[in-house]
Parts: structure tokens; C-alpha cells; sequence
């Protein structure tokens, strides 16, 4: 049986291929961070400037662009991996999906889902 954590890396794996570039801007944002001098920073904060960065209005207003929130632990780990000298750079902590049971709900492909 699959576990929620599987299934949230399956997505966030997903995502990935097929946002090359929120990975490249990840690394980009943490690596200026890092050379400022911090020693350990905020995924969100990472997360939000990639939104400032990426984002443009459709023709109603509405994102063109989304970044599921769910990703950020993935992209936090990915990096540290990446480069084991920032090991514990941005705080993890025990992935509580681990031990549960995957909801096999998706997740949202495009900004239209997340509208009404």
C-alpha cells in the first residue's frame, strides 16, 4: 500500500520534470541567501519570491502559474541533498506522511483548477 509521503514525492517528482526551471530558481534564490550570510533560512520565503518571479496574469487577472505549497519540503530536501555543505540550511522535520495512507486525490495540473 502506498504511503502518503510516496505519493506527495511522486507529485512534487512530477512537477519537477515538468518545471525544470522552479528547481533552477530554488537553487539560485537559496545559493543568494547563502551568500548573505544566513545560515539557515525559510523554504516559504524561497517558495514565495519563485511566485514574485514566475507569476503573470491571465486576461481575467487570475495566476498563470502555480506552485503547490505541498512541494516545498521536496524542493528543501532536494537541495540540501544537492549540496550536503548546506545540510540543515532550511529545517525539516519527520515527514508525518510517512505512515499515512495516500488519499489518491491528484493534484491540480494547471491554474484553472484552482478556480471555481
Amino acid at each position: 500500500m502506498k504511503t502518503r509521503e510516496e505519493e506527495m514525492n511522486e507529485q512534487a517528482e512530477a512537477f519537477h520534470m515538468r518545471h525544470p526551471e522552479v528547481s533552477k530558481l530554488f537553487v539560485r534564490f537559496a545559493n543568494e541567501i547563502i551568500s548573505r550570510g544566513y545560515k539557515h533560512y525559510s523554504v516559504n520565503a524561497i517558495f514565495e519570491r519563485i511566485r514574485w518571479e514566475t507569476d503573470k496574469p491571465d486576461i481575467d487577472g487570475k495566476s498563470t502559474f502555480k506552485l503547490s505549497n505541498n512541494h516545498r519540503a521536496w524542493y528543501a530536501r532536494k537541495f540540501m541533498e544537492a549540496f550536503p555543505e548546506h545540510n540543515g540550511f532550511f529545517r525539516t522535520r519527520p515527514r508525518k506522511s510517512a505512515v499515512q495512507v495516500a488519499n489518491n486525490k491528484g493534484e491540480y495540473q494547471k491554474p484553472e483548477d484552482f478556480y471555481e
